[in-house]
């Protein structure tokens, strides 16, 4: 077996042992379905908002979890303070990057994460493309463009984009779409699976940002974002068998997560190559 999806199948199976405490400040629409899939995997989840409760939880959390949808006045402080103390504690935490681009305070705080960059970003590729061209790096690529939450480039064209803001962070990165793309910079998986009906369910990518924070603290960034992306891959198809549209979809897809098991992730539909 490849040694990274033994890894992440590793970390699946770390995850239900450890239990391990991955708080977000995440989109309020969302908040449910965030913890409700981080339970399922195994993990142990809590949402703030505010600077001063933020900071003490991160220090002695596995990993958090910042999703940068509906932003609200509070989280000018709040984030900051989030990403300074996971940088002075050691904790990984991961990036959804929502919304990129929309207005001063969001301009305002990915400039400060360029400082303090995420161990995993969890994106769609028109943000991949967008987040790159924000931090200025060399992608080799221009002209995302996000629609509101939704994605108007392929993950194909947000390949280059990956890999530069990947090499950027030390990090992952995970761009969701019709086959997922995750990349360390060095390599990168392509994740088969899942179901069109994530689209037709609002959070379907929040809560897999909240799930990778869960098996980031216990295992490395890449290895932590596959597991994550191959877990919704596997546990959407699935979910899609026996649902009759987005309502028994979630409900569906939130049972398959609770099952999946580190085996399930060893047989799942994963290409690893160069990048």
């Amino acid at each position: 077996m490849n040694e990274l999806i033994e890894a992440a199948a590793q970390a699946v199976g770390e995850a239900r042992a450890k239990k391990p405490l991955a708080p977000a400040i995440t989109n309020v629409i969302t908040v449910d379905f965030v913890v409700n899939a981080q339970l399922a995997v195994g993990g142990s989840g809590a949402v703030t908002y505010l600077a001063d409760e933020i900071s003490p939880l991160a220090s002695v959390s596995g990993a958090l979890y910042i999703n940068m949808g509906s932003l609200l006045p509070v989280h000018e402080a709040a984030v900051p303070a989030a990403i300074k103390s996971c940088a002075a504690s050691g904790v990984p935490w991961v990036l959804d990057p929502v919304g990129i681009g929309l207005g001063n305070m969001r301009i305002g705080l990915y400039g400060q994460m360029r400082q303090f960059p995420p161990a995993i970003i969890r994106c769609n590729a028109s943000e991949a493309i967008a987040l790159a061209e924000t931090w200025e790096l060399d992608a080799g690529i221009s002209g995302g463009s996000v629609r509101g939450v939704d994605s108007t480039d392929t993950v194909a064209a947000a390949r280059g984009a990956a890999i530069a803001l990947a090499r950027f962070t030390h990090g992952a990165v995970a761009v969701s779409g019709d086959a997922d793309l995750v990349t360390d910079g060095a390599s990168v998986a392509r994740v088969g699976g899942g179901s069109p009906l994530f689209t037709a369910v609002t959070g379907s990518g929040c809560s897999l940002g909240g799930v990778c924070a869960v098996y980031a603290s216990v295992a490395e960034p890449f290895a932590a974002a596959v597991a994550a992306s191959s877990a919704y891959a596997v546990a959407g198809e699935r979910a899609a068998q026996e649902s009759r549209g987005p309502a028994s979809f979630k409900v569906a897809f939130l049972d398959e997560l609770y099952r999946i098991v580190p085996a399930d992730i060893a047989a799942a539909d994963i290409v690893v190559e160069e990048a």
